[in-house]
């Protein structure tokens, strides 16, 4: 029986990276999307990818931040299967290499426990281009999850994890139920369920 469920948050419960988003603001949509996708596909080490594309956005303002942030698009089905999760007795919580500013809003929408993320540093209601926090390297959801499953007595066999890209593959190496939704090949191959469709709700006809 499944008593946890961990979901990345950008491109698996929010429809878009939120970095691309703040990029968009300063012009530099597409420069920093294509340093995502190289790191998402695997090809990028995650943590010199954050530094690099946090960077970029020195100067944002703050108050820009936090209005994008609190009106991103959720993914089809992610309230819902959420919701059904938590029904059926599991914790459900979110890792992500996005930033608290967007995983700490969603949470009382979307309805789970508790949000691992990353901070964005202000100074002067503008961003310095510097970033702190929980996921910041390739092994942060896998070393992040595994101490949870110490301290809520969770098993591997008990645990489903949800993700896209392939900071999300050390997660999947310490879960039973590992979902790759509408992912790379880097994360399919580790998957034992597939999801191709832009609908979480697709999740709960698999478990």
């Amino acid at each position: 029986m499944l008593k946890l469920a961990v979901f990345d948050f950008d491109s698996t419960l929010m429809d878009g990276e939120t970095i691309d988003f703040f990029a968009n603001e300063l012009g530099i949509g597409e420069k920093v999307a294509q340093i995502t996708e190289e790191a998402m596909s695997g090809r990028l080490d995650f943590f010199q990818s954050l530094q690099q594309r946090v960077g970029l956005l020195k100067g944002l303002d703050y108050s820009i931040v936090k209005e994008i942030s609190q009106n991103l698009p959720y993914m089809n089905g992610a309230k819902e299967t959420i919701s059904e999760l938590k029904k059926r007795g599991m914790k459900v919580v979110c890792f992500s290499g996005g930033f608290r500013s967007a995983t700490g809003y969603a949470k009382d929408i979307l309805g789970y426990d508790a949000d691992f993320s990353n901070v964005l540093h202000e100074k002067n209601g503008k961003l310095t281009g510097l970033v702190g926090g929980e996921m910041m390297f390739n092994y942060s959801k896998g070393d992040m999850l595994v101490r949870l499953q110490n301290i809520l007595g969770v098993s591997e066999e008990e645990t489903l994890v949800c993700g896209d890209g392939a900071n999300d593959l050390s997660m999947f190496a310490h879960a039973g139920t590992r979902v790759a939704f509408c992912a790379r090949e880097i994360l399919e191959k580790q998957a034992n369920i597939i999801i191709k469709e832009k609908d979480l709700k697709k999740i709960l006809e698999n478990i």
